[in-house]
């Protein structure tokens, strides 16, 4: 029995180690368990990850840790004698009770993380995302109530990582910064901006093949389907840069179509709006020229010839 606690104590410690160690917004090298997220829903799969992980390693630690106890503690050449049982039933029922349990509580603890993540009711904001090879197409639909007249735009992968990536380019991928961030391939020309704290709701499709806007940040991931729309939504905690990418292999350059959305404050995003739709607007039309008067008529009179004749 003491081998058995101190390998439980062992397996509490690793859970506790993976669960609280290196977990932030994006991920980054050697990072040991997912991130948490910059959402309020994306703590929802890192919450189930931990329990479900937790869980696992719980009951592996304790089938091999007993099954490592017998093999070494009761070998023959310590003159262990078998016993002659061959079944007991109150251990069966609790060996089959226990598992049930736990999926049973991890099903629940699922189906109640999907329900919130499909519920879109109380969005303040529409985002349609459209993924073409290789490049998406950002709609801003409406916001606060109101609908947005004509903001939308392409991003696609930035001209340095394009150019990096090229066949015999001579240039070194690990030279792609953004700061002090390698943003190698991770980068785009123009980024989706997003308020944050805002409840903000994404209509996701395709032009053409299959693509899956995927975000880790955000907690999900939605496939974008040619001729039908996929819903999602998120609300983002802070203000910062988020990096995701193309989650759907859709052809050559599947690995070459980033994601980046920054996300600003309200009062920053609703200046920035304002901004783009005012750039956006069809320029006024010309004033109608005056109409030009028209000049009288002037009657022309014939005079009589010489002869007398009227």
């Amino acid at each position: 029995m003491a081998g058995i606690r101190r390998a439980v104590v062992a397996s509490t410690a690793i859970v506790l180690a993976l669960c609280a160690g290196l977990a932030q917004a994006d991920p980054h090298p050697w990072q040991l368990n997912m991130g948490r997220g910059a959402t309020t829903w994306s703590g929802e799969p890192y919450f189930l990850n931990n329990v479900a992980l937790g869980v696992c390693v719980v009951i592996g630690v304790l089938v091999f840790g007993a099954m490592f106890i017998a093999m070494f503690r009761f070998r023959k050449s310590r003159g262990a004698v078998a016993e002659k049982w061959s079944h007991n039933t109150m251990v069966e029922i609790i060996w089959t009770t226990i598992p049930v349990i736990i999926l049973m509580t991890l099903a629940w603890l699922a189906t109640d993380g999907m329900r919130t993540f499909y519920d879109t009711t109380g969005s303040q904001m529409t985002v349609k995302v459209t993924g073409y090879q290789w490049k998406w197409r950002y709609d801003y639909v409406d916001y606060l109530g109101k609908p947005v007249s004509k903001v939308g735009y392409m991003s696609k992968l930035d001209a340095l990582s394009d150019k990096t990536r090229q066949l015999d380019s001579g240039l070194d991928p690990y030279a792609v910064k953004t700061g002090d961030e390698n943003t190698y391939l991770l980068n785009v020309d123009k980024p989706l901006v997003l308020p944050i704290h805002t409840k903000i709701r994404f209509v996701i499709t395709s032009e053409d093949v299959i693509h899956s806007w995927w975000m880790p940040s955000f907690g999900w991931k939605m496939d974008a389907i040619p001729g039908i729309i996929n819903s999602a939504w998120t609300n983002i905690n802070a203000a910062g840069t988020y990096r995701g990418q193309c989650a759907e292999l859709c052809g050559q350059d599947h690995g070459f179509m980033p994601i980046v959305v920054k996300a600003v404050s309200k009062e920053d995003f609703a200046k920035w709006l304002a901004a783009q739709e005012q750039a956006n607007a069809p320029a006024p039309a010309a004033p109608a020229a005056a109409a030009t008067a028209a000049a009288p008529a002037t009657a022309q009179v014939v005079a009589p010839d010489a002869g007398g004749h009227g």
